[in-house]
């Protein structure tokens, strides 16, 4: 067996999940290419930093040509990036849709497409790892978001419709469904009440999505599986 470093890029890596997940990785002796619009340089030589939108169709070969480059292979994409506007569906703006798919499905589609087929093309297999939202599943009146379930309920379908089609290549497919989770995204004013949202009456920690993404890291016979980290908002409450 090589003893050989394996590789992960983690989009959205700058701060919040992205930047746990990366630093997860790390903590395993992984060597991580992590990428965001805004991300500071890095003096590990475990870590390669790079910048980019993934709206960007040429974002995603980047992230890859670079994995390759800089550590000789690729193992692992975790697709954390995405962006969220909640609202009212008649007050969504035609830009707000435009970003929402910019941003949570085209940037899925230009990023995972070239993680795939240097996966393809080196013959060991990977693993793919989405971030969606229990909204996506379980809508709820306090949080009208129809563009998220629109744009994350269609990574859980790609999620499924992908491990199958890669499943005898070796290349596994999930995702990780959380419910809020305590990031910059959400002002320290609003913790209480969006506690409360959840049946465990507390916000998810960045940990709690770490664990989920290296739990289905460390399981070879998992794929197509939508884990919900959410504080039991799926099962109701």
């Amino acid at each position: 067996m090589s003893a050989e470093p394996k590789v992960a890029i983690v989009t959205g890596a700058s701060q919040g999940l992205g930047r746990g997940i990366a630093e997860g990785y790390l903590a395993r002796g992984w060597r991580v290419v992590a990428l965001s619009r805004r991300i500071e340089p890095s003096d590990d030589p475990a870590l390669l930093t790079l910048r980019g939108d993934i709206a960007d169709p040429d974002t995603g070969a980047r992230a890859a040509a670079a994995a390759l480059e800089r550590f000789g292979r690729l193992d692992t994409l975790v697709n954390n990036a995405g962006i969220f506007i909640g609202g009212a569906f008649t007050h969504y703006t035609p830009e707000q849709y435009r970003q929402m798919l910019a941003t949570n499905l085209d940037g899925f589609f230009h990023v995972t497409q070239a993680a795939i087929r240097a996966m393809e093309e080196a013959g060991r297999g990977g693993h793919v790892v989405q971030m969606t939202t229990t909204l996506a599943e379980r809508a709820d009146a306090r949080f009208p978001s129809v563009l998220a379930a629109l744009t994350k309920g269609g990574l859980n379908a790609a999620t499924r419709s992908l491990a199958i089609e890669y499943a005898a290549r070796g290349i596994r497919v999930n995702a990780v469904s959380p419910g809020v989770v305590k990031t910059p995204m959400h002002a320290p004013d609003t913790h209480e009440a969006l506690a409360r949202t959840h049946p465990l009456q507390r916000l998810g920690e960045v940990a709690d999505v770490v664990r989920a993404v290296l739990y289905l890291e460390d399981s070879p016979f998992v794929t197509g599986e939508i884990l919900h980290v959410d504080g039991g908002w799926t099962a109701g409450g």
